[in-house]
C-alpha cells in the first residue's frame, strides 16, 4: 500500500500552520511550524502570488494530510459526500471524522493519525465488543469503541490517553479512561470538529470544475 514515508514537519510548515501530525511534538518548541514558519524549499521564504486554484489545492491538500488519507482515497470520499444529503463539503468531513484511526486518535488513545492507523491495524481495538483492523471503517452514532483487554497495559497509550485534555475533545465523542473506552454519541456537526481551520467548500469548487 502507498504510503507518505517523508518529513511530516514539512507538510504542516508547506500548509503554513500546525497540523498535529507528530503527536507531544507539536506542542512543544521543537514544532517545524514554531522554529520555521515559512514553507520548505529553497524558495520558501518568496513571496509567491497565489491564484484560485493555488487557494483550493492547498484546502485539498490540507484536509488530506490532516486526515492522513491519499489522493484517490480522498476522491473517493468526495463523490460519497456529493451522493449524500446536505452539503457537500460538511458531508466530506463528517465522513472523514467517521473513520476509525481518526475516532481512535480523537479519543485519545493515539497522539497521531500513524499511530491511530497502526493500532487499528494491529487489531488492538474493539468496536461494539468485535475485533476491526480496518482504519477507514466508518463509525456510527451509538458505537463503542475500546481497547483490548491485552492492550491496556501499553505505556504510551496510557500516557497519551491521559493528556487527551490538551489536544483538544469533540462534543460528539465520550471518553471512560478507566475502562479505556468510548462511545460516538452522535454523528459529528461542522460546528462540533476540533479540525485546524479548513475552508472545505474550496475542496467542492475544486472538484467541481
Amino acid at each position: 500500500m502507498a504510503r507518505y514515508i517523508g518529513s511530516v514537519c514539512k507538510l504542516c510548515r508547506r500548509e503554513g500552520m500546525k497540523l498535529f501530525l507528530k503527536a507531544e511534538r507539536c506542542y512543544t518548541d521543537k514544532c517545524g511550524v514554531t522554529r520555521r514558519s515559512y514553507p520548505p524549499g529553497q524558495h520558501g521564504q518568496a513571496r509567491i502570488k497565489q491564484s484560485e486554484y493555488s487557494l483550493q489545492l492547498r484546502e485539498k491538500q490540507k484536509i488530506r494530510r490532516v486526515y492522513g488519507v491519499l489522493e484517490r482515497q480522498f476522491r473517493g470520499y468526495f463523490e460519497k459526500a456529493e451522493r449524500m444529503k446536505g452539503v457537500t463539503g460538511d458531508n466530506l468531513l463528517q465522513l472523514l471524522e467517521r473513520r476509525l484511526d481518526n475516532i481512535v486518535q480523537r479519543m485519545g488513545f493515539a497522539g497521531a493519525k500513524k499511530e491511530a492507523r497502526q493500532l487499528v491495524r494491529h487489531g488492538h481495538l474493539l468496536v461494539n465488543g468485535k475485533k476491526v483492523n480496518i482504519p477507514s471503517y466508518l463509525v456510527k452514532a451509538g458505537d463503542v469503541v475500546e481497547l483490548r483487554e491485552k492492550s491496556r497495559g501499553i505505556v504510551q497509550i496510557q500516557q497519551t490517553l491521559a493528556a487527551v485534555e490538551k489536544r483538544g475533545f469533540p462534543s460528539w465523542l465520550e471518553i471512560d479512561k478507566t475502562q479505556f473506552k468510548g462511545k460516538v454519541l452522535s454523528l459529528p456537526a461542522r460546528d462540533e470538529s476540533t479540525l485546524p481551520t479548513v475552508k472545505e467548500q474550496l475542496v467542492v469548487e475544486l472538484y467541481s470544475k
